[in-house]
């Protein structure tokens, strides 16, 4: 079925207004997720460390294992999330999935810990 010059000019038009919108829209939700979580800088984590109000990057490690998540932390980013300091730990298991795990930087309590879908 032949696509007629008007209706091709018109998917052109959308096609090419796609990146002007997305990055707005991109922004805002940044912006959302900032809002609500927001990482520390390495002055801050020794402050919060020093004052207890978070263990150890070292201690969040031990606890993630103890719990059966064993593998090597390949990042690790201590977060203020809503009213408190959690760790987030992307972790490559030996079975070789990347697991995402969140430790409560207060007293090392396992939030979560999520093997993330694999891509098709």
């Amino acid at each position: 079925m032949p696509v007629s010059r008007i209706t091709a000019a018109l998917i052109v038009l959308a096609v090419s207004a796609i990146p002007a919108v997305l990055p707005g829209m991109a922004s805002v939700s940044y912006a959302a997720d900032r809002a609500t979580r927001a990482c520390l800088t390495k002055a801050e984590q020794r402050e919060a460390i020093a004052t207890h109000r978070a263990i150890p990057l070292a201690a969040a490690i031990r606890a993630m294992r103890a719990r059966g998540h064993h593998g090597e932390v390949v990042r690790a980013s201590l977060c203020r999330r809503d009213d408190r300091l959690i760790y987030e730990l992307t972790v490559l298991a030996r079975s070789g999935k990347v697991i995402r795990a969140k430790i409560d930087a207060a007293d090392g309590r396992a939030l979560t810990a999520v093997t993330p879908p694999a891509r098709p």
